[in-house]
């Protein structure tokens, strides 16, 4: 599956966006003008957590090196450096709160962005929950793409108030953004069919790994393509307790290897806990944040168990296919879209069960969908044509063009 690009109209004062005296807007259509590129409502970099943190990480490199001035708005980094990779890093607080972590850190850099002497060229917002800031950057002149991730409403984590203000949130950055980013046609296809509304669809890139060394994979007692891996927060919707209890129940004889916490699901995690007591078998390893030693059990294990189901194109997915190692994936859109049906699929823990018990009688079949793996994130999921596509992007709205003209009144066509 390709990007979308689209012809968008232009937008003007008329629209609600200002421009700042002295714009340099005419020049950035040029395939050689440099632009200034405002990267905001992550953790930043460097990349420690979370697929936009390493969006913005391996986009923003490659842009600073393509000569744009790029800045990456962080928080919480152990690095307090002013520059990393080439972006221009500005740190600013946050309330360390659940439901105004990131609001407040945004709020904060959309403030800095805009009190700037010299307004971005464009801004790449991430998150439709900061939708609430766009009118506030294009105010100042500085065109917006808004990355909507994925259907972040269905998450459990959220209340009745959160999940009310996503989809809220939603519909106010579609009628507020220049351009709107998907990372996955299932994403595309919810906000054309909630609010006819097109999207820019520009996915995530997959590190390819060919090799990746043993010894952190040793080191925590495990033998290489000897063990079954997942990685994921505790939360339902990541379906951790239904693959720990599929596997269980199942005769298999290689580890499994959960990579993962909740710093918002205690309830769930105990109960994880409760059904992974007691089995040698299972072995709860909780976070891992050295990303080599990540890359090494992605690498080295015989099988990754990916449980998620509400987001888009997820980066831990990609990461296991990079690594071509065979996937067995929860049964929805997203993912048999990503694996292009490449691996085996579960709905439940009896399945998963199945599942396991199935994977010794042929070895042949993991290899072959490992292989297709690999290949389908190289020819697929790069992270230069990534970027290719944010800085396409980048020069377009900068240039004028904007859904705003026509995504300025839509309304989400159901409730």
């Amino acid at each position: 599956m390709t990007s979308q690009r689209h012809d968008l109209p232009r937008s003007g004062e008329a629209d609600g966006a200002r421009l700042p005296a002295g714009s340099r807007r005419k020049d950035t259509t040029s395939p050689t003008a440099k632009l200034s590129i405002a990267m905001i409502g992550t953790r930043g970099v460097p990349a420690a957590y979370g697929g936009f943190e390493t969006a913005v990480e391996e986009v923003g490199w490659r842009l600073a090196e393509r000569g744009h001035d790029v800045t990456v708005y962080t928080r919480g980094s152990a690095r307090r450096e002013p520059e990393y990779r080439g972006m221009k890093v500005v740190h600013l607080p946050a309330l360390p709160m659940k439901q105004l972590e990131t609001l407040s850190h945004t709020g904060l850099s959309t403030t800095h962005a805009v009190l700037g002497l010299d307004a971005a060229h464009a801004a790449f917002v991430f998150n439709a929950a900061n939708s609430p800031f766009l009118p506030l950057l294009r105010s100042r002149g500085i065109p917006v793409a808004l990355h909507m991730d994925g259907l972040e409403w269905k998450r459990s984590k959220w209340g009745k108030r959160g999940k009310a203000y996503y989809r809220w949130a939603e519909e106010f950055g579609v009628r507020w953004a220049d351009a709107l980013i998907a990372d996955a046609p299932g994403i595309a296809d919810y906000y054309r069919d909630e609010f006819d509304v097109d999207t820019e669809l520009i996915r995530y890139g997959a590190p390819i790994l060919e090799t990746a060394p043993e010894d952190g994979v040793r080191e925590l007692g495990l033998e290489p393509g000897g063990y079954h891996l997942v990685v994921a927060r505790f939360e339902p919707e990541n379906h951790v307790l239904e693959i720990v209890e599929g596997y269980r129940a199942s005769s298999a004889r290689m580890p499994l290897v959960v990579v993962g916490s909740a710093p918002y699901s205690a309830d769930y995690t105990q109960r994880i806990h409760a059904v992974a007591d007691g089995d040698d078998r299972i072995r709860l390893l909780g976070g891992v944040y050295d990303q080599d030693l990540l890359d090494a059990l992605y690498f080295h294990a015989h099988t990754y168990i990916h449980g998620h189901s509400v987001g888009g194109t997820n980066p831990s997915l990609l990461r296991a296919m990079g690594a071509g190692t065979a996937t067995i994936a929860y049964d929805v859109g997203f993912n048999r879209e990503t694996l292009d049906e490449q691996g085996w699929f579960f709905a439940d823990a009896a399945q998963v069960q199945a599942h396991f018990d199935a994977l010794a009688a042929d070895p042949a079949q993991t290899d072959a969908f490992g292989g297709r793996s690999r290949e389908r994130a190289a020819s697929e999921f790069r992270w230069d044509k990534v970027a290719d596509e944010y800085e396409d992007l980048a020069r377009r709205i900068a240039g004028g063009q904007s859904v705003h003209p026509t995504a300025k009144r839509k309304k989400r066509r159901r409730g």
